[in-house]
């Protein structure tokens, strides 16, 4: 038996919030987390929308049921199988996305990419490929990969803010003083916030980071 891949065009959806136009001052791309979908996920920042903020919010590639008993869908950036096929391919697919969207607002726009769950990892994994050149990086409730690291110069001018829920079941506060700790080795400039709260995006931290806390 042998293995083959072919390469084809297919269809994602984005979501979103705020003006398409060249009044964005203020530009965010949010990732959800595994089994999340675009729509559902953008609705934590409907707090955060504004006439000069534009927030885009992309849907991982790969949709499945999460619940077959109520059909529930959501949708994963990758899993193990075929690894860095389904890496490669979410990395074009944001690029593309950038790109348009980037044609849409102003050069000189402030640019934020903030990743939660498991779109830590694929934030991180952006940034490392050569993201669009950003202002901030927040990454919220995971574990940046290991393709992102902070002494090869890709967070160079880019402020890092780790975020956690202090109940938070799947990140240790252990493994978020780990991260910061290699971002103050790599002299990169960061901060990390903690908030009472599990799992989850939390709307006054997110209406802290809009206002720029």
């Amino acid at each position: 038996m042998q293995e083959h891949h072919l390469t084809v065009s297919r269809t994602a959806r984005y979501v979103t919030l705020g003006p398409l136009d060249r009044s964005a001052k203020d530009v965010w791309f949010a990732l959800h987390g595994y089994g999340q979908l675009a729509a559902r996920f953008a609705r934590a920042f409907e707090p955060l929308e504004s006439k000069q903020r534009l927030i885009v919010v992309p849907e991982g590639l790969s949709r499945y049921y999460v619940d077959h008993r109520t059909r529930a869908v959501g949708a994963s950036w990758m899993t193990s199988e075929d690894r860095l096929h389904e890496i490669d391919d979410y990395l074009q697919y944001l690029d593309a996305l950038a790109g348009s969207i980037q044609g849409a607002i102003p050069p000189d726009a402030s640019l934020t990419l903030l990743g939660f769950s498991q779109g830590v990892a694929t934030a991180g994994r952006w940034v490392a490929a050569g993201a669009p050149r950003l202002g901030r990086l927040i990454l919220w409730g995971g574990t940046m990969p290991r393709e992102l690291d902070p002494t090869g110069g890709d967070l160079n001018g880019i402020e890092v803010v780790l975020v956690r829920g202090d109940q938070d079941p799947l990140v240790s506060a252990e493994t978020v003083a780990g991260q910061a700790a290699a971002l103050q080795t790599a002299g990169v400039h960061h901060r990390t916030i903690t908030f009472s709260g599990g799992h989850e995006l939390n709307r006054g931290v997110l209406l802290g980071l809009a206002e720029g806390r």
